[in-house]
């Protein structure tokens, strides 16, 4: 079951700009910065009460985010909801109607799994699934 909002996903051109950017925004820095080779972006951390906003720029012109800017621009990217099992909750949403990115469940940014629903089945939002990884 969806649990709540774990982060906004904001794509952005140049991470060390964002970063200085959404500094002065909130008011304090990012807590952690780190690369997601097999996504083809690096991102960063901020921290917001419960929620997080996530910073990602792309490492090639082949990643999502780099396509995403290149269409679209600068902006939020997507809403991503922790749940408790990705494996139980995808199962959910697939029998309820909405389209799975992901036939399993990869490795992800900050310890997450992760899976995508396509916005087409979700009003034009890119729905990211987390469950944190036990380690």
């Amino acid at each position: 079951m969806i649990q709540k909002i774990e982060h906004i996903g904001i794509a952005v051109k140049d991470l060390n700009h964002s970063n200085e950017l959404f500094k002065k925004l909130f008011g304090k820095d990012h807590y952690k910065v780190e690369a997601v080779e097999s996504e083809g972006v690096s991102t960063s951390f901020f921290m917001l009460g419960e929620t997080k906003i996530e910073l990602l720029q792309a490492t090639n012109e082949e990643s999502a985010i780099a396509k995403f800017i290149d269409k679209k621009g600068e902006g939020i990217h997507h809403i991503a909801y922790a749940v408790d099992n990705i494996n139980s909750e995808m199962e959910r949403l697939k029998a309820e109607g909405f389209e799975i990115l992901n036939k399993e469940p990869k490795y992800g940014a900050d310890n997450k799994l992760i899976c995508f629903l396509h916005p087409k089945s979700t009003n034009g939002i890119l729905v990211e699934l987390c469950q944190e990884r036990d380690t």
